[in-house]
This record gives structure tokens, sequence and C-alpha cells, in this order.
């Protein structure tokens, strides 16, 4: 292991981590892309050397996240550490995109619960409950800083009242946004890495032309599935069918935005058109559903008629 290596990781993942707390408005940005230090160390030394690294630069980033007395920060730096060794183990399997983002979500999540699950043994708590409590507590401190801020005592009551019904909206649909934002965290790591490994001379897996990915078309049973299952008389299957539902319909998003990447390319559209047409779908919410629905419907519409070519290429 070199010391070049354990500086760079650490300085790298240090600016993220860090710059998520401190930073006002790009702080959430620096943070999806704490693992990329540890994906690209682990990619470039190898899983070993790599390994060594990680460790040496999670020693440091807690002894500094105990100095400043943030230890949540220590949770979250394993967390990504783990996630972004992860994706560099299945670069190194030649998976496809759509693999790749799915294993990575599902075992950084099951490192996660297995975490969860251990600290809440050591309280007599599940993991769920901690949960619970974590979100509880985050939205009763937005209702305390509304009343600090010199809200009215009614409209404090009616502020409670409200941050009630999304709190136990959130608790309904936790799941299936936990999943959606792990993710998201790994997707933004396997664009990123892209330039950067080409750029230092690390190789990179051929997921070939990403505007022509789409999900699998099976999944659509599982949309049909969900959607009839809300209209059963069973909360524990309504819940469940809501997540699953909402899991979907995020994964027909970036199938979505695969086609308008797919036709931003073809009719050669320039960077800072695409930059305002980003801009509006993060902004306004109605064009993330017709994204959705795009993906969804084009199983069978084939807007950009990838499996007509195929056919003809079998023919």
């Amino acid at each position: 292991m070199k010391v070049a290596d354990a500086a760079g990781c650490f300085g790298a993942s240090s600016v993220f981590l860090f710059g998520s707390a401190l930073v006002p408005f790009l702080g959430p940005a620096l943070g999806i892309l704490t693992p990329l230090p540890f994906l690209f160390y682990g990619s470039k030394l190898g899983i070993q050397e790599g390994l060594k690294v990680s460790a040496v630069t999670i020693g440091l980033l807690a002894f500094i996240s105990y100095l400043v007395g943030s230890l949540q920060l220590i949770f979250l730096a394993v967390e990504f550490c783990c996630l972004g060794l992860i994706i560099s183990l299945l670069y190194r399997k030649g998976f496809t995109i759509g693999y790749t983002v799915s294993w990575s979500t599902v075992l950084v999540l099951v490192l996660g619960l297995a975490a969860l699950a251990f600290i809440g043994w050591s309280r007599g708590v599940s993991p769920f409950e901690l949960i619970q409590t974590h979100i509880r507590e985050s939205l009763d401190e937005a209702a305390l800083l509304y009343r600090q801020w010199g809200g009215e005592e009614s409209g404090a009551l009616e502020f409670q009242g409200h941050l009630q019904t999304v709190t136990n909206v959130f608790l309904k649909v936790y799941l299936s946004l936990l999943i959606i934002g792990t993710a998201f965290v790994v997707w933004c790591n396997v664009l990123v890495s892209r330039p950067l490994f080409r750029l230092a001379g690390v190789h990179y897996p051929n997921f070939g032309p990403l505007d022509r990915w789409y999900s699998p078309e099976h999944l659509v049973w599982g949309v049909i599935g969900s959607g009839f299952a809300l209209f059963l008389p069973v909360g524990f299957i309504q819940s469940l069918a809501i997540n699953i539902l909402i899991v979907l319909m995020a994964v027909y998003l970036y199938h979505g935005l695969s086609i308008l990447v797919f036709f931003l390319n073809k009719l050669q559209i320039p960077v800072w058109v695409r930059a305002g047409v980003y801009f509006l779908i993060i902004f306004q919410q109605v064009l993330l559903i017709i994204l959705a629905l795009a993906g969804l419907f084009d199983q069978w519409i084939d807007f950009r008629r990838i499996h007509a070519k195929k056919g003809e290429s079998n023919n």
C-alpha cells in the first residue's frame, strides 16, 4: 500500500463526507459521491490493496468524526466504504449495468440492515423501530424549529398535525424510498466513475450504450400484480403492494430517462439545452411521471425501435 494512495482516498472521501455535513446547498450532492474514492482505489489497486487503503481511510475518518462529535458520520463512512468496494467487485464480474446497480443496492442494504439489527439488539429494539424513532425525532425537530422561528401556537398545532400525517405516510413507504435512494446513489457513482476511470487509465466495464438500456419485460407483471393488490382489504398487503409499485415505477423512470437520452443523442441536442431539460425534470415532478409511464409503455410501443431491429437481425 502506497502512502499516496491512502492519502488520495482519505482526502477525496473527507471532502465528500464532511462536505455533505458542512456545505449548505451542495452538501447532499457531495455526500452521494462519498463511495467514489473507495470504488476508484478498489478497482485500481485490487480488492486486497483496496481494503488496506479503505481501512486506513475509515480509521482516520472515524477519528476526526469522534473529535468533532459527529458519530453518525462514522456509520455513513463505513456504509459508503462498503458500497464502493462492492461496486468495484461487481465491476470485475462483467455484469450488465442493471445487475451491477441491482446487486450493489441489495448487498449494501443487507449490510445496513444487519448493522441496524445489531444496534437494535444491543438496545432491545428491532431495526425498524430504530428507523421509526429516528424519523419521528427528525420531524419533531422540524416542529420545534417552527416554534423557535416565531410561529403562532395555533399554527404550530396545525403544523404538528400535518407533520403527523406526513410521518404516517412516510413510514408506510419508507422501505421503497430507502431502496430507491440507495439505488440512486449507486447509479450516480457508476456514471461518475466512467470518465474518472478513463482519465486515470483504470479499467471500466463495457456496459454498452446506456441510451439503449431497457428494464426487464417481466417487471410489468409486478406492476399489474401490485396494482391489483392495492384493492385487497388487508393493510399489510396494501403496504407491501404500494412499496413494490413505487420501486418498480422508479425502475421505469430510469427506463424513461434512457429513452430521453436516446433521442437527445439522436437529434444531437446541445449540452446547454440538455442541461435545461434535466433541470426541468428535477423541478417539475409531472415530467418524472411522464418518463416513468414512457418507460412502462415502451414494453409495447418500443419508442427506439430496439426490439424491431433485433427481430430484423434474427431474420
